[in-house]
């Protein structure tokens, strides 16, 4: 199927996925970048254009918002988007459980997909998560593991926690209440009765994440390597490549994937 010249905005234009995004973009011929947006006000051009704030003038003219920032960063770019009825890409991560309610609110209004990690390959890994956990039920115990580069601020990552709602959902439960632990920088980590998380910060790791799961006699492990950014800023222009043809709702890349 052949696709109009996309407009595109990218949020959070001096971060790592932003500029991996604007790198991206750049290489793809069905995309027009019509605006980068950062919180604060730029003097230099980037990719020959000048960053602004996130205001309706810098979206008006966008067809697909994509916001990888912080999540107060990411509520002021959907009142906007809502108001002029554009579609948004979240790759943000770090929401709270009210936040994860109040943009369900907002996919009412305007096609939103939403994903904790744009990799195909993270999120068949979550579908994989919530069939052994389904498959091995409650006498499983089970935890997860994840490494990223010194930079990264919040733990557990995103993706960590999408994983941790692939076994919720495959032992039919829910996911705030099977919240256990949330270690940083530990060798070794316990096993319990709910979800313990152990975040390591070195280096420049793109990405690392392990599901494991305990009898106590065996162990199970689904594990997923990231070697380059650029597999999430592909994954995030996919995504805005699909949601063209979507009506308002809350979409996720299960739903791109067809899973």
């Amino acid at each position: 199927m052949k696709y109009k010249q996309i407009n595109l905005s990218i949020t959070g234009c001096m971060g790592r996925m932003g500029q991996e995004l604007i790198k991206a973009s750049r290489k793809e011929k069905r995309f027009k970048l019509c605006s980068i947006t950062e919180y604060k006000k730029i003097n230099k051009k980037i990719a020959g254009i000048r960053p602004q704030l996130n205001t309706k003038d810098a979206f008006k003219k966008t067809d697909v918002i994509i916001d990888f920032t912080i999540p107060k960063c990411t509520f002021e770019v959907l009142k906007i988007a809502t108001k002029l009825k554009k579609r948004v890409v979240i790759g943000t991560t770090g929401f709270t459980k009210k936040e994860e309610n109040l943009i369900k609110n907002f996919s009412k209004k305007i096609p939103i997909l939403k994903a904790g990690n744009m990799s195909l390959g993270i999120n068949l890994l979550m579908y994989l998560t919530e069939i052994t956990s389904k498959s091995l039920g409650n006498k499983y115990l089970s935890k997860i593991s994840e490494i990223h580069h010194r930079y990264k601020k919040d733990y557990p990552s995103g993706t960590a926690l999408m994983l941790g709602k692939g076994i919720a959902i495959g032992k039919k439960k829910d996911f705030y209440n099977l919240i256990g632990k949330k270690y940083l920088n530990k060798k070794n980590f316990p096993y319990s009765n709910k979800i313990n998380f152990n975040s390591i910060r070195k280096g420049e790791t793109i990405g690392e994440h392990e599901v494991l799961f305990s009898s106590g006699k065996e162990i199970i492990k689904l594990n997923h390597q990231a070697f380059d950014r650029a597999l999430y800023s592909e994954g995030a222009l996919l995504a805005a490549t699909w949601l063209m043809r979507k009506k308002p709702g809350l979409y996720s890349m299960r739903d791109l994937m067809n899973f």
